[in-house]
């Protein structure tokens, strides 16, 4: 007992400390988190004749499904190559936070949408948790390619 204690409290102080977020900052102004309406923001940093590519994330805080497809998500965002993501805005969504996304995705979270150029969603086919990262990073460049 006294040992789980001690490691308990060992990680909350490490959680406590601040630590580097080299994985938030590169993206940081990309990852919108609003609870209730489509960011306006959906514009891309790269160019501004190329239009922009755009991804809503529903989920909802204590999902270990929705948490593992955030962290893929994050990595996939830092990839380079034929299929970077650097130029895709992700809007994370909590459905808790709105009844109609609660009543629509409670059982389906985590639910990934690419909007289109007519502000319309469309469900993209679930990510495996299984896969790895650049393979999450293929499938999302093939899916916006359409």
């Amino acid at each position: 007992m006294a040992i789980a204690a001690a490691a308990t409290a060992t990680v909350t102080m490490a959680l406590a400390r601040p630590t580097s977020n080299v994985l938030l900052t590169s993206h940081r102004a990309r990852w919108v988190f609003t609870p209730f309406a489509v960011s306006s923001s959906f514009t891309s940093s790269s160019s501004s004749s190329k239009p922009s590519r755009a991804l809503i994330l529903y989920s909802k805080p204590g999902c270990c499904l929705c948490d593992g497809l955030k962290e893929k998500l994050q990595a996939a965002f830092l990839l380079a190559g034929p299929d970077s993501l650097h130029d895709v805005d992700l809007q994370i969504r909590d459905i808790t936070s709105n009844p109609e996304w609660e009543r629509a995705y409670q059982y389906e979270i985590p639910v990934l949408a690419r909007v289109l150029s007519d502000g319309t969603e469309e469900t993209l086919p679930r990510l495996s948790p299984r896969l790895g990262v650049e393979l999450v990073q293929k499938k999302i460049a093939a899916a916006l390619k359409h």
